[in-house]
């Protein structure tokens, strides 16, 4: 049915001063509930709460604010862009690939349970939409309109991405083995915050190499990287929730969507692996690389930005937030193990046994451990750092029991 003329609008507004009622809230419902010959000699009913509205905004413009008119943000997204709307739902999708089958509803809940969006930002009639119009959940070999996420941040640090590219065989212990380069470039500025050669792909190097990242150009706010098994793993997603940073990872099958790092690798192979380089060590090709990337990359004019990388990126240098270099940060990229400590307030780890900084018999405890030396043991409970664990001596126990035995007798 088509909508109402101004005509008839006007004819229900006329109706109200004569209909009964002691108020004009009760001369509203009883004309609600009248019927009205339109145009069209079709009988319309109108709702109270319509009626209101059309009266309200008589009283307040006139005649003109009855004429409906087509809004000015018609056709766009006014809270939440089918680009980060895209970025949530894959973020979410590898949690349904066991279960081989999900609907929109399932999806829709999944991004709301991770605090991806807000039901005040983006309504499920709204999401819905959005899939239908943009194909966001079909295959790409069955696409015709899907939205390719072509996106710049505003700010340095809000988002990075990270790739792996294979290089050159170097030779490391004796073999000759082919290199892996990590590497992290900032959205907004292209400046590439750290980058290294190493002799595998694994998530030991992975954190490494964040944790050199993270140290020289602080936290950002996102870290987008691709579904590879370094970097779907328990480890990245444990440093980046402890230090605060979102970790997303891009469509499956999708290179594209990681263009910025894809380009900077084009760069490295036809700008310094070009070059005649020392391939005799890690450390020489790793030193070699540095000093390309900060004297060469980073200090030249970026043909999107206009700008040096360097420089773009510290021009929001107050809105960076770094790490204090220290032990305690050193612990936000350990490995994270669980243990039960026994009776005697002591547990083992590493084919030792170690004692708890605090009294924590019975309780569930959560061990964090440098990958690289597993002597030092910190515990945490609940979330709480409570110390760090020592080695179990029980001849020394032994002498303290004896002295405090001695001790009482006295």
């Amino acid at each position: 049915m088509k909508r109402p003329s101004t005509y008839l609008k006007l004819r229900v507004l006329g109706a109200i001063d004569y209909a009964q009622g002691k108020s004009i809230r009760d001369r509203i419902r009883k004309i609600s509930e009248t019927d009205f010959i339109d145009e069209d000699g079709n009988p319309r009913r109108f709702t109270w709460r319509t009626i209101s509205t059309w009266l309200y905004r008589y009283k307040l413009d006139g005649v003109t604010t009855m004429i409906n008119k087509k809004r000015s943000d018609a056709g766009k997204t006014r809270k939440v862009s089918p680009e980060e709307l895209l970025e949530a739902i894959n973020q979410v999708i590898p949690l349904f690939r066991e279960k081989g089958r999900w609907d929109k509803s399932d999806i829709y809940r999944a991004c709301l349970e991770k605090g991806l969006l807000s039901r005040n930002n983006i309504a499920p009639t709204t999401f819905y939409r959005f899939i239908r119009d943009y194909e966001l959940l079909k295959p790409d070999d069955q696409c015709q309109n899907k939205l390719r996420m072509a996106f710049s941040m505003q700010y340095a640090n809000q988002l990075w991405q990270a790739d792996t590219m294979f290089g050159p065989h170097i030779k490391h212990e004796g073999k000759m083995v082919q290199s892996k380069l990590i590497a992290y470039i900032d959205d907004a500025s292209r400046l590439v915050v750290h980058g290294q050669f190493y002799p595998g792909e694994t998530s030991t190097q992975l954190v490494s190499s964040l944790r050199s990242a993270f140290y020289k150009r602080g936290v950002p706010e996102q870290l987008y990287v691709d579904n590879g098994s370094i970097y779907a793993g328990q480890e990245l997603t444990l440093v980046c929730a402890r230090v605060g940073c979102i970790l997303r990872h891009t469509p499956v099958r999708d290179g594209a969507a990681k263009g910025k790092i894809e380009r900077f690798f084009r760069t490295v192979r036809d700008h310094f692996l070009s070059r005649e380089l020392d391939f005799s060590s890690f450390a020489s090709l790793n030193k070699l690389f540095t000093t390309w990337l900060e004297e060469a990359y980073n200090a030249s004019v970026h043909s999107s930005t206009g700008m040096k990388p360097i420089d773009r990126f510290g021009l929001d240098h107050r809105r960076i937030r770094y790490l204090p270099p220290d032990q305690v940060t050193d612990e936000l990229f350990y490995c994270e193990d669980t243990r039960k400590v026994k009776k005697d307030n002591t547990f083992s780890f590493s084919g030792s046994r170690f004692e708890a900084p605090a009294t924590l018999h019975g309780k569930e405890i959560q061990i964090r451990f440098d990958r690289f030396k597993k002597d030092r043991v910190v515990v945490y409970y609940k979330g709480n750092r409570i110390g760090e664990a020592k080695y179990l001596d029980l001849i020394a126990n032994g002498i303290m029991r004896n002295k405090a035995l001695q001790g009482s007798i006295v």
